[in-house]
């Protein structure tokens, strides 16, 4: 198995003047249930090199066993400071792809021209993709061959307008997932606020927020490798 991870490579959270950039956890826990599965990953961002990481995603109360894990992980975090530009990367190569969040792709990966190829062929072929939290933002151009966007009429997730009222951005964000996801024509589902909710239509997985980036990359290899399912749920 060799899945493509792609992440943000934007730091500037709109005019505020504070940082933004991927989310830890939601890069973390998928990272090792891949790799401990036995697939090959591979990084990738807009700019290449070290992702940008939302500071929020690094205080105390936001570690987990996976933060944790990659903290102590010298040869994960290598990987993470030398991603491959995503210009440079032939989506042929891989089974599977996954999106992590945090607020840096609703700046750069909704608007990208090499993920929306990446993301369009995916589905086009019927190849499994995932993505978390605000990691839909992905989805906000990316067309089907029928002209329709990629998510019209299939069931997704992703951060809810609440959660983004629950963290204060709401009027700094270029747009809020939940109403982009609708007005694409997305069957959008929701659970409870910071509660793990995952939705799978075929082979698409989507995630409504951090907790809930452990469960969509189980997901994801579920669709990539059934017999190691008992082995790493």
């Amino acid at each position: 198995m060799k899945v493509l991870m792609i992440l943000t490579s934007h730091d500037k959270l709109g005019d505020t003047g504070k940082k933004t950039g991927f989310w830890l956890e939601e890069f973390a826990a998928p990272f090792y249930v891949l790799l401990d599965a036995g697939a090959e990953i591979i990084l990738a961002s807009p700019q290449g090199g070290q992702p940008p990481l939302d500071p929020q995603s690094d205080v105390p109360d936001a570690q987990t066993e996976a933060t944790e894990r990659f903290k102590k992980d010298e040869a994960a975090q290598t990987a993470l400071a030398n991603t491959t530009k995503l210009a440079e990367i032939d989506a042929d190569g891989f089974d599977a792809v996954f999106y992590p969040g945090g607020h840096g792709p609703l700046w750069d990966l909704a608007e990208n021209a090499d993920s929306q190829r990446i993301i369009e062929k995916f589905i086009a072929e019927d190849r499994p993709l995932a993505a978390v939290c605000h990691a839909p933002a992905i989805f906000k151009h990316t067309k089907g061959a029928d002209g329709m966007s990629v998510v019209s009429g299939r069931r997704v997730t992703g951060f809810t307008n609440t959660e983004e009222e629950g963290v204060g951005l709401t009027e700094i964000v270029p747009f809020l997932v939940e109403d982009m996801l609708k007005a694409n024509g997305g069957l959008y589902e929701k659970g409870p606020d910071w509660g793990s909710y995952v939705v799978l239509d075929g082979k698409l997985v989507t995630g409504q927020n951090p907790a809930s980036s452990e469960a969509a990359a189980k997901e994801l290899l579920k669709l990539l490798n059934p017999n190691h399912i008992q082995q790493t749920l």
